[in-house]
């Protein structure tokens, strides 16, 4: 026979109740996932550009202080030195040199990601996040001859994204204009918008006729219509009310990126919060012009900390810090002239964009991925720095495991569950990595090879080394981090294995063990 519950006994227990229904997130996050996850993913930002990884000439103290309260780690990397093929690989799971058409992609390419196939957010979204993009694409929007006026479809909205707010290429390319969801933002129906990459339409003047309307001029390229006094890639006509302001687009976009955490901060959610800065044109607001004493390209690094800064000050209003895993990346390594002549080099007065490593953006050497990277959640990432090797391409099987999700055969199938080292549980990542800069690289444990290339060994308009020669190289990255000395001549043998494994790897046409 039960007993009667005892009405001191029935208190405690409907106390109990109501303290669990009322629980903070916090102690819900322990049971395993995070009530909130949001990517921070920079442009262009170096290994050598923040404060946390050695740069003394420009102050990054938000970003810094992600470092202090979580894992900073050495030995991470984009999977490309340049923005398209790092951003599909960071979404789809899969190597992008898999896939032709993953190179830097013109203004008005179509979706290169397939809807339907497994994402990072769609799985996201079946864990029970609300899923949002905010800030720069760079992934194609349409199915081609994408009409600009009407509804755009695909886009982020059908491969997992349940809120976008884009900037749909770069700030470099036209169109330049937001799109929200399917439409553009802003757009006057009497002024309608057309593009072309192949040949000039409309009336609006170029950079390259008139240099006399600019206020940056370019210093390759980028000579075509001007929006705004800069000259961009790509021809654009109409949408005159729609278009952005530069010096605007940060606060913008850091505007959105807030509003969304506001809006769902009694849920759970998944913010991708994709910066333009520190990209080129480097435009910043007045009231980062001339704050760190490197020019534009400095003034815009201090402008991305003020955004990190905004988010984590949300996070704190909000009770959500506790709750919340927040990673910061870029998507490749730095550039200093990438097209206009905003007196970067002139001005970089010692700073070292890419600290001790060698090449930056568009090198098959360590600096086009070799990225910063940092980790925060508190009480369950460990603080201090990582040597594990990891990949933005592991962060879907990683998420997909931190939220206990199950993965079909054909899913990312390059992204491997590197959880514990990217909690800072372990300093054990990968035990190799393809690296993609037109030629690829392999890193297996302190070793680089690179495989022979037959392209220029240096970009001339950015004075960046390539990395292309006709012999293999290898580099034995703990003792030489800066790539400095090819050993190849040296250890014949290491170059056959590391040159055969690279073959499989391409051959296999995937990395990822089956399903789990």
């Amino acid at each position: 026979m039960v007993k009667p519950m005892s009405r001191r006994v029935f208190l405690k227990a409907a106390g109990l109740a109501a303290a669990v229904a009322l629980l903070p997130v916090r102690a819900r996050a322990a049971q395993g996932k995070p009530r909130n996850i949001i990517l921070i993913y920079a442009d262009d930002l170096g290994y050598g550009d923040l404060g946390c990884y050695g740069a003394t000439q420009v102050a990054t103290p938000h970003i810094d202080r992600i470092a202090r309260e979580g894992v900073r780690f050495v030995n991470a990397h984009s999977t490309s030195a340049t923005c398209t093929p790092s951003r599909y690989a960071l979404l789809t799971g899969e190597y992008p040199w898999r896939r032709q058409g993953t190179g830097i992609l013109p203004g008005d390419a179509r979706l290169i990601i397939e809807p339907g196939r497994t994402t990072l957010p769609a799985l996201l979204q079946r864990a029970g996040y609300q899923t949002g993009v905010v800030g720069k694409w760079h992934l194609g929007l349409g199915a081609g001859h994408l009409d600009w006026n009407q509804d755009i479809a695909p886009g982020p909205l059908d491969i997992g994204f349940d809120y976008c707010f884009l900037i749909p290429a770069t700030g470099d390319r036209v169109p330049c204009v937001y799109v929200e969801d399917r439409r553009v933002v802003g757009l006057d129906p009497q002024d309608p918008i057309q593009v072309s990459y192949t040949k000039p339409i409309g009336t609006d003047p170029t950079g390259r006729d008139h240099p006399e309307l600019l206020k940056m001029h370019p210093s390759h390229g980028h000579d075509q219509t001007i929006v705004n006094g800069i000259s961009r890639i790509g021809y654009m006509t109409g949408g005159q009310a729609a278009r952005w302001v530069d010096e605007d687009i940060a606060d913008t976009i850091t505007r959105k990126a807030t509003a969304f955490i506001e809006k769902y901060r009694a849920e759970p959610f998944f913010l991708y919060f994709s910066t333009h800065d520190i990209h080129v044109p480097r435009v910043p607001h007045p009231r980062f012009a001339g704050k760190s004493g490197l020019g534009p390209r400095g003034d815009v690094i201090v402008q991305l900390d003020e955004a990190v800064g905004t988010l984590l000050a949300t996070l704190d209003r909000l009770g959500l810090a506790e709750d919340t895993l927040l990673i910061f990346s870029s998507d490749n390594g730095p550039v200093v002239d990438d097209g206009y002549r905003d007196r970067a080099v002139e001005l970089l007065d010692g700073h070292r964009p890419a600290g001790p490593l060698r090449g930056g953006k568009y090198s098959a050497f360590d600096a086009g991925t070799r990225v910063p990277w940092i980790v925060r959640w508190p009480g369950q990432v460990r603080p201090g720095v990582s040597g594990a090797l990891v990949s933005q391409v592991d962060l879907a099987a990683s998420l997909a495991a931190l939220t206990d999700q199950k993965l079909a055969a054909d899913d990312i199938p390059d992204s491997l569950d590197v959880l514990g080292a990217l909690l800072g549980r372990t300093d054990r990542g990968r035990d190799h990595l393809v690296e993609h800069a037109g030629v690829l690289s392999l890193i297996q444990g302190d070793w680089k090879y690179i495989e022979p290339g037959q392209g220029p060994r240096m970009n001339v308009n950015t004075n960046i080394e390539l990395g292309n020669v006709p012999q293999p190289q290898l580099y034995h990255l703990r003792d030489d981090l800066g790539e400095k000395t090819n050993l190849a001549a040296e250890h014949p043998q290491r170059v056959r294995e590391m040159a055969a494994r690279l073959r499989d790897i391409r051959q296999q046409g995937r990395t990822r063990p089956g399903p789990r």
